[in-house]
């Protein structure tokens, strides 16, 4: 049987495993080898001056830009977002209540400034990348 004093000392050490598990928030995952956090940066820009920011969701290798947006659609203040087809065809044509015009604005996505050239799907991420989805007209660079 456990003595008083030794269940409250357990008590405690679980109260601040389960304190410091909370500081690190939901979405954020430190990889097992070097302690280091890997995580990912998403940005959705609406085009009209407001942006929603996930500065660390959690990474993991083989991350897909799909994979990180149904991540930010699990946080607490997460986003909406719909899709047809799926793999190398899937196409996002929603964010929130903001759909594709077609030939007005339509969702984009950059990594790390770099325009995406392939279906987000299959688009993978690294540790540390930024992700920005904008809501704004096609321009060629």
């Amino acid at each position: 049987m456990i003595q008083n004093a030794n269940w409250r000392l357990l008590c405690r050490v679980l109260i601040g495993i389960a304190a410091s598990l909370a500081l690190i928030g939901p979405g954020v995952a430190a990889d097992s080898t070097d302690g280091q956090t890997k995580t990912v940066a998403l940005i959705i820009d609406y085009g009209d001056g407001v942006q929603k920011h996930f500065p660390r969701l959690a990474w993991r290798d083989g991350m897909t830009i799909l994979d990180l947006m149904q991540a930010a659609k699990a946080h607490p203040r997460g986003v909406d977002f719909q899709y047809r087809g799926r793999e190398i065809t899937a196409f996002l044509f929603q964010i929130d209540d903001l759909k594709n015009e077609g030939r007005g604005r339509n969702w984009l996505y950059r990594i790390n400034d770099k325009l995406a050239d392939r279906s987000f799907a299959v688009q993978t991420v690294g540790a540390n990348d930024r992700v920005v989805w904008e809501f704004s007209q096609y321009q060629e660079n």
